[in-house]
């Protein structure tokens, strides 16, 4: 593990290693992207496990510009998000809320993570990330469909998988050397 800290760590202060760390993070994203259980009208998917563990690694700054070229990617037209969406129409429709989440969970965690990376304490960083992220997932959905409807099918089904993202994405860190 300490061999894949100090490699993270000297590709983050050039702006070479940097640049490549962004096109891991923008693939990863992706990739978790693709991985989904259709559901109405937000997909199950593991962005927010990838958001997490950018964040987690990469730390603030990287973790947040990773997933803003994801999706400025995403709104240039690259079908990077669940089920191949991309232009524009994905950050305007009922999933808005959960995409406009991503860069700051993935800030969030970085910033929360810099210090004490433990695995219990990066567990309970991703549940709120994930808080922040169904609040704001769920205050756009209402707006489509009402608060009880956006609660019953923008969070409820969310709340296990949460929590199992959560770990995953504090184990992820943990093995990459956090």
């Amino acid at each position: 593990m300490a061999g894949m800290k100090s490699k993270l760590a000297a590709a983050r202060r050039s702006v070479v290693g940097q640049a490549v760390l962004v096109v891991l993070g923008v693939a990863l994203l992706a990739a978790c992207s693709w991985i989904d259980v259709p559901m109405y009208p937000v997909p199950m998917t593991l962005q927010s496990f990838a958001v997490l563990l950018v964040g987690f690694v990469y730390g603030p700054w990287l973790g947040l510009v990773t997933v803003l070229a994801w999706l400025g990617a995403t709104a240039l037209g690259l079908p990077l998000l669940s089920g191949g969406a991309a232009g524009l129409t994905p950050f305007t429709g009922r999933t808005a809320g959960y995409i406009a989440a991503f860069p700051i969970v993935a800030w969030l965690a970085g910033h929360l993570s810099r210090r004490h990376g433990g695995f219990v304490r990066l567990g309970v960083i991703g549940i709120i990330g994930h808080a922040v992220l169904l609040a704001m997932g769920v205050a756009w959905l209402a707006q489509s469909i009402g608060w009880a409807k956006a609660w019953q099918f923008g969070a409820q089904p969310f709340l296990a998988g949460m929590l199992v993202k959560s770990l995953l994405a504090a184990l992820g860190a943990r093995l990459a050397g956090k």
